[in-house]
């Protein structure tokens, strides 16, 4: 009789789904706050600016869960692939940790003080998590057997523009994202 290790045939499909859906659900609820803090005509401090960030935060670190959850499933495909997987991880949560510096930044206003976040990491932390989140993405549409279909990562790249473009923009790019992330699978798509 041979053992199998659960851990090696990779995260199950309930676990991928439901961080796949958490994570830009989290981040649309986020934008939602957002709107409502600046109904006032003014961000900050306040209810529901501190709800939004706490959202913001759990949302980026289930993004980061999702980019490790997305290697294990790519490497179980094509391990000769193991070096361009392996860097958009590290892009990813190098990008991730970033977010969360200054998440943590724009809660505790000490933290901000006491550890202020480097520039450059605070110019290309977005950058390198969008970009290594998408070639995970663009992996899992692409290779064979496909995780996503190929409209997804496109998607997920339009959300990630709106958030760019403005940031009342994050329940429309939260949205996006969450329609490009939601049919991925760790088993075969048709």
């Amino acid at each position: 009789m041979i053992a199998t290790d659960a851990r090696a045939a990779g995260p199950s499909l309930p676990a991928v789904r439901m961080v796949a859906v958490a994570a830009p659900a989290l981040l649309l609820l986020y934008g939602i706050c957002r709107l409502v803090d600046g109904l006032d005509g003014d961000h900050g401090p306040g209810w529901a600016w501190n709800i939004g960030h706490s959202l913001f935060f759990v949302s980026i670190a289930l993004f980061a869960v999702l980019a490790v959850q997305l290697r294990r499933m790519l490497l179980a495909i094509t391990p000769r692939r193991r070096a361009l997987t392996d860097a958009a991880t590290a892009a990813t949560l190098l990008g991730a940790a970033a977010f969360l510096w200054v998440i943590l930044g724009d809660l505790f206003a000490g933290f901000a003080d006491a550890a202020p976040l480097p520039d450059p990491l605070f110019l290309i932390g977005p950058l390198l998590f969008q970009l290594g989140l998408l070639t995970l993405l663009v992996r899992a549409a692409t290779v064979r057997p496909r995780r996503l279909p190929r409209w997804s990562p496109p998607l997920v790249l339009l959300g990630f523009v709106a958030l760019a473009v403005n940031l009342d923009l994050l329940p429309v790019g939260g949205a996006l994202i969450l329609a490009g992330l939601l049919p991925l699978r760790p088993d075969t798509l048709r």
